[in-house]
């Protein structure tokens, strides 16, 4: 690269860079509006209004999940999808707590088997984040695996986090099977008007990792309590990064599955999608290595 280059090269990162956090904090809207009640509930005179934190806590997460359907920040297929995956998260919840891995020791109006139903907004915050990500960036795969692969990795996945109670614990191995099946895909994404790309499993695992910090300032805020928390609140461990990043695959697929029916809706019925030749812009705008964006 010569020279004069790297000045150019300097001049378009912080713009880009810039575009990039901006959307990621759109992309993060209902997990900060998750964490912002959290620090609401403690700050607020709720047991003088008669009114439990778990409750407070479900009331402000549906008030916020109605207040983006009517400003259309998501749309209603999205968010059905995305209610999937808070019947999923609550699930796992239920049993998690039941075999004493995390609790919620508060009283509430709103607990079912000793779980607030605000719980599994959590969830709903990394199955939010997928479909604004997948929106808003112009998400594309390159080289995925077959549907069947995926789904089949991600059940065994998810059942893994019932199953290691009662057997052989596969996070591991599954992790393992998942890189090898995502080895070649690289997701390619559109920043301003340029496409870069990055491999599908460093995204995965980066995703994961913003989660577990998520998770660390969640349990600083009271939203469950680990078993070492219990004295008083402790870093999260590490291992739950990796468990993170297993439901982040999860909630892929979920929302990947979506947005292929969106395609196929677009395509009518016995007609192949129309392939107009490149425009120069668009040849312009051509995937990037995910080096070139720094």
């Amino acid at each position: 690269m010569s020279a004069p280059a790297l000045p150019r090269r300097a001049a378009r990162f912080w713009p880009q860079l810039w575009r990039f956090t901006l959307g990621q904090a759109a992309c993060c809207t209902f997990a900060f509006a998750v964490v912002g009640l959290l620090a609401l509930s403690q700050a607020l005179p709720l047991g003088a209004w008669g009114l439990a934190r778990y409750d407070f806590l479900l009331l402000g997460c549906l008030l916020v999940q109605g207040a983006l359907l009517a400003l259309r920040f998501e749309t209603p297929r999205e968010a059905g999808v995305i209610l999937l995956f808070h019947a999923l998260g609550f699930t796992l919840e239920a049993f998690k707590v039941a075999h004493g891995s995390w609790a919620y020791p508060e009283d509430a109006l709103s607990k079912l088997l000793g779980v607030p139903l605000y719980a599994g907004f959590m969830y709903v915050s990394v199955g939010s984040y997928m479909a604004q990500a997948w929106r808003r960036f112009g998400l594309t795969l390159e080289k995925a695996p077959p549907l069947r692969v995926q789904g089949g990795l991600a059940t065994v996945a998810y059942l893994n986090f019932f199953t290691h109670h009662l057997g052989p614990d596969l996070r591991y191995a599954v992790t393992a099977a998942l890189l090898l099946a995502y080895r070649r895909t690289r997701a390619a994404f559109t920043v301003g008007q340029e496409r870069y790309e990055m491999p599908l499993g460093l995204a995965f695992a980066l995703i994961g990792g913003f989660v577990f910090l998520a998770e660390n300032a969640a349990t600083r805020l009271g939203a469950w309590v680990y078993p070492h928390q219990s004295g008083g609140w402790q870093p999260v461990h590490v291992a739950k990064w990796l468990a993170w990043t297993l439901m982040v695959v999860v909630a892929f697929l979920i929302v990947s599955g979506l947005k292929r029916w969106e395609e196929r809706g677009r395509t009518a019925p016995g007609e192949a999608a129309a392939t107009p030749p490149p425009s120069p812009a668009k040849v312009a705008a051509a995937p990037q290595p995910f080096r070139d964006l720094p």
